[in-house]
């Protein structure tokens, strides 16, 4: 037993052997000597030709799963997006605060970046308030590198929105969708200019709706931020550029992104498109948001007031107080009712509340299901605005080329001067108006000839006049005045 042992431990010393000189000649030959030239592998094959024809037609006829094509939405979108540059003769512009992340935070030299959005052929585009704010000159790039300056219609710190006119035609507008539609966990685009990188597109899905980020001020307290969240990246000269959906739909407005360094940190919020397309339907109408209220104080429903006050379920916005004379206190809400639904939309978050309400205008009707002890009921509240009024606001403007505060004329001041519209000056300070004689008080009435009815509409005549023009109004003397400005 043991030499058969021995005689197959040499055979097997042996065939090692063998099989480890194979492998080192073969391994030399492999590495040292000359490599004959590669032959195409694939094409000497019938077996691989076929595999190519196969893939080719597969990659041919491939179509995009639904849902997962951007090619859509970026060719229907990108033309509608702006590049905008802002010019500051004084200085070079304060530190935007929260909005570092989505605009040139330094404003080198006097200059700033942004982006608007094209939302009529002749012309109107919308962006972001802080990015055309205090700026003496506006200038707008479209895609195909067409420049134009561009005329503040009116702006809104209240939402960050501002509409802007250039004298064009035929522009391309973005198509309005849906903000009350989008779901979270849809695929969206973020369109803008970020770093001055023209029309670039990013994607992401909408993480958050009715987001309140404590991002706008207002001294009057009506600060709307009910932002749509989404982690499509958005960097400094992104503001005022397009949120779309993947119809290519403009679904809100990019405004910010939350961030502790002054870049992309995950997250951006966009205005909704429905309450950005109502604020620009207001600047276009009135040069200023008609803002409409409930005339309540309100808190979020929560587990603690739910138990405290006796609350059926942890929903909907509970009411601490009535405003009296609003329209909530006309319809009878009262102090402990929680307010579920605002014309079929439920609510139960204050900024979605917001959101809903300043969608309307003073004087809209508008159904509020209320939960009183336990009992739903349905009260028809008139929105009223501020003054606790249905009425419109009157418009006030700051012409800077004037130098000069207009506002339009109050009802009382229209029947005393027998008028059925006029803007009044009430501040005018040195510039071509004071050069030619024009006083504190004038009633503005026409320009070059044209009735003169409305804030709006003075914004729209500056957009198309240069430096001369017949001004022709009322002076505080009552008597009906002629100047002829820059001629």
């Amino acid at each position: 037993m043991a030499a058969i042992t021995k005689r197959w431990f040499f055979v097997s010393v042996f065939v090692a052997a063998i099989m480890g000189g194979s492998f080192s000649l073969g391994s030399y030959l492999l590495f040292f000597q000359q490599k004959p030239a590669p032959q195409p592998v694939l094409s000497a094959t019938v077996g691989a030709a076929k595999l190519t024809s196969a893939f080719e037609s597969l990659t041919k006829n491939f179509i995009v799963p639904e849902g997962m094509n951007f090619l859509l939405a970026a060719e229907r979108s990108t033309p509608s997006v702006v590049h905008i540059r802002t010019r500051y003769k004084g200085s070079a512009g304060a530190m935007m605060g929260f909005f570092d992340d989505n605009e040139e935070s330094e404003r080198r030299g006097g200059i700033s970046t942004g982006s608007g959005v094209i939302i009529s052929e002749d012309g109107f585009i919308l962006t972001n308030h802080h990015v055309i704010d205090q700026a003496d000159e506006i200038i707008v790039t479209l895609e195909d590198k067409r420049q134009f300056n561009a005329t503040i219609i009116g702006q809104d710190p209240t939402t960050d929105l501002a509409l802007v006119k250039i004298q064009a035609e035929n522009l391309i507008p973005v198509t309005y969708g849906n903000s009350d539609e989008v779901k979270v966990g849809e695929w969206v685009l973020a369109v803008g200019n970020p770093f001055d990188l023209t029309s670039t597109v990013t994607a992401g899905i909408i993480s958050g709706k009715a987001r309140n980020i404590n991002l706008l001020f207002s001294n009057d307290g009506l600060a709307i931020e009910s932002f749509l969240q989404t982690d499509a990246a958005v960097n400094p000269g992104n503001s005022g550029g397009a949120l779309v959906n993947l119809k290519g739909e403009l679904i809100g407005i990019n405004t910010a992104i939350a961030t502790r360094t002054g870049g992309y940190a995950g997250y951006s919020f966009a205005v909704p498109v429905n309450l950005a397309k109502k604020v620009a339907e207001d600047l276009y109408r009135y040069g200023q948001v008609q803002r409409a209220l409930l005339g309540v104080s309100i808190n979020e429903v929560t587990d603690e007031i739910a138990r405290k006050n006796d609350l059926t379920a942890i929903r909907g916005i509970y009411v601490t107080g009535v405003n009296p004379g609003s329209g909530a206190s006309d319809a009878g809400m009262q102090a402990g009712d929680v307010i579920i639904s605002i014309d079929g939309k439920e609510v139960n978050t204050v900024s979605s509340l917001q959101e809903i309400v300043a969608r309307h205008r003073p004087g809209d009707k508008v159904e509020v299901v209320i939960e009183r002890k336990g009992v739903q009921q349905t009260l028809r509240v008139t929105l009223k605005n501020k003054r606790n009024s249905i009425g419109l606001m009157s418009a006030h403007l700051q012409i800077p080329q004037w130098n000069a505060e207009i506002e339009e004329l109050s009802t009382d001041e229209k029947k005393h001067l027998k008028l059925d519209s006029g803007l009044k000056i009430t501040r005018l300070g040195d510039g071509i108006l004071k050069s030619n004689r024009v006083q504190e008080g004038f009633v503005i009435t026409h320009i070059d000839k044209k009735p003169v009815r409305s804030i709006a509409e003075l914004q729209r005549m500056l957009s198309r006049k240069k430096s001369r023009f017949l001004l022709e109004g009322i002076n505080k003397q009552g008597e009906r005045t002629f100047f002829g400005i820059g001629f």
